[in-house]
């Protein structure tokens, strides 16, 4: 008897891919439609999770393109604390497909949402689309205008000027405006704002909602700047809290169903690749994460970073990851701090939004 399963690739069979091997030696990704050269100008946006994307490329002298940099005479600490040089503009942590296109059309002029100033206590004033930006609030109108001013240019060099874009995609719940569906970050009245329920809405996008951010997004992009070339990632987090009236184990599981079919959706475009950082976390069970179940131990995102630059990364800048893929195994089990804002939705955490967890973010996030 003959039939198709005879000549597979090892790859293709539990029993040989996954059956009886470490974490560390399981290595599903694919062979990318293309590879990230040194010279490349690297952009990342998404959940928290991509701020390791950053880290990681930072930390090995790769191009991690930024357009909106700290005052020089800002210290590192106080610098990340405003939303510098965590991603590649100071756009703050992007769960949504929705929010990834919103804010290229805000950037860009095509969309200017009806409510987009709030004001805080004692006058100062909040962006309600990066409302933990600026610990505290702006001190004025006229300082809030003018950041956004800058912080719209500098978004607007990055997606125009990039090479490669990586993005992390991190939730499906997000809370709009029901006047004109701009969306949030966060919950309005968690960080910043005030929550109406006559004024603000639930959504909880579908596969196809997903699908044609990401595909309108791609196609505005590349009108501007044909050259880009993505990478998509699912973040392993799971959500923080659900404002969907279930178990949270039972949002968080659609959420990453729904990105995960999304984004294979997706990377059929030209020049569109999926990465496999959610299933690499997932495969290793609880081996790779902290005892709340879902922060991401620093094991795990050395994995992850070290198949993305060993299948990514063209040849020079492979023999500069070299020392990482060998070195990952030996890290303790750390919790690397990430800025995440989603964990305030969970009050009965122990982990303080200051207190960043690992990856913290992906739920009514």
């Amino acid at each position: 008897m003959t039939h198709p399963y005879l000549d597979i690739d090892d790859r293709q069979r539990w029993s040989r891919a996954m059956a009886g091997r470490a974490s560390a030696d399981i290595d599903p990704v694919l062979t990318p439609p293309f590879l990230i050269e040194p010279h490349m100008r690297v952009v990342t946006a998404g959940s928290c999770f991509a701020q390791h994307v950053a880290r990681h490329l930072r930390e090995h002298g790769l191009a991690c393109y930024e357009t909106e940099p700290a005052h020089p005479l800002l210290s590192p600490a106080l610098a990340e604390a405003f939303g510098y040089g965590v991603y590649s503009a100071r756009y703050g942590n992007i769960y949504t497909s929705r929010q990834l296109l919103q804010l290229w059309r805000r950037a860009s002029g095509a969309f200017v949402p009806r409510d987009d100033l709030w004001e805080g206590d004692e006058g100062c004033w909040f962006d309600p689309f990066r409302p933990t930006i600026q610990p505290g609030g702006f001190s004025s109108m006229r300082e809030y205008h003018e950041d956004r001013h800058q912080h719209f240019a500098a978004v607007r060099r990055a997606f125009s000027e990039m090479d490669v874009f990586v993005f992390t995609l991190g939730l499906t719940e997000c809370w709009g405006s029901r006047e004109d569906g701009a969306v949030y970050p966060l919950c309005p009245g968690v960080a910043a704002g005030s929550f109406d329920a006559d004024r603000h809405i639930l959504f909880n996008f579908t596969v196809d909602e997903v699908v044609a951010d990401l595909r309108a997004f791609i196609e505005e992009i590349r009108e501007a700047n044909p050259r880009m070339k993505v990478i998509l990632t699912v973040s392993p987090v799971s959500l923080a809290a659900t404002a969907a009236k279930q178990h949270v184990l039972l949002a968080s599981t659609y959420s990453k169903a729904v990105l995960r079919v999304a984004a294979e959706q997706v990377s059929r475009l030209p020049d569109v690749y999926y990465f496999p950082a959610y299933e690499i976390v997932n495969a290793a069970g609880r081996e790779y994460l902290a005892d709340d179940r879902r922060s991401i131990l620093e094991d795990g995102v050395s994995h992850v970073m070290s198949l993305f630059f060993r299948h990514v990364l063209n040849e020079p800048a492979m023999a500069v990851m070299k020392a990482e893929h060998d070195d990952f195994l030996q890290r303790g089990q750390a919790i690397v701090d990430t800025l995440c804002d989603e964990q305030r939705l969970d009050q009965s955490s122990n982990a303080t939004p200051e207190a960043h967890q690992m990856e913290g973010h992906d739920g009514v996030q």
